[in-house]
């Protein structure tokens, strides 16, 4: 049993929920952590849990555009370049039944709605995959962050709480 944990960050935020999510995990499992410009599109056969996480962008996951304008605003460079984890779950492969689940970063706001983790969530439901939990919203103070204070925490939680489903499984 060993899980893998694939993010897409612009400025950190949703990278460290990630980092979070693993330390979870490893209570019960190995893990891997990779950005998703190097994540494997065909699973290894170990891999039992997959969690994919990204910024929610206008309102779901990031497009190439809204890409663009997060490097626009950033200070520096960005942690994911290139493609997302929109084109990531298009182009993944998956050879044998395992379980996963999806988390984003976003901006807590009656006026920002949409969730990357939604969309991420019904792509791996098209892949067939056994879907562990709903999709898991994380916030952020604003477009570029911090996370809000409590979610480093819960992030750490919701990760432990996936290891035990997967292991009562």
């Amino acid at each position: 049993m060993r899980a893998l944990v694939v993010y897409e960050s612009m400025f950190g935020n949703t990278k460290q929920i990630a980092e979070e999510v693993a330390r979870g995990l490893t209570t019960r499992m190995p893990v891997e952590i990779l950005e998703v410009g190097t994540a494997p599109v065909l699973l290894p056969d170990e891999v039992t849990l997959l969690v994919v996480g990204g910024p929610t962008h206008a309102f779901g996951m990031s497009r190439a555009s809204t890409r663009d304008s997060a490097e626009q605003q950033a200070d520096g460079d960005l942690i994911s370049r290139g493609e997302g984890i929109r084109e990531w779950l298009s182009a993944l492969r998956v050879t044998i039944p395992i379980a996963a689940a999806a988390f984003d970063t976003k901006i807590r706001a009656a006026y920002m709605p949409g969730s990357a983790a939604k969309g991420a969530h019904k792509a791996l439901r098209r892949h067939h995959l056994r879907l562990a939990a709903p999709p898991m919203n994380f916030y952020v103070t604003g477009t570029k962050g911090p996370l809000e204070e409590t979610e480093l925490r819960r992030a750490h939680e919701w990760g432990e709480s996936l290891a035990d489903a997967m292991a009562s499984t």
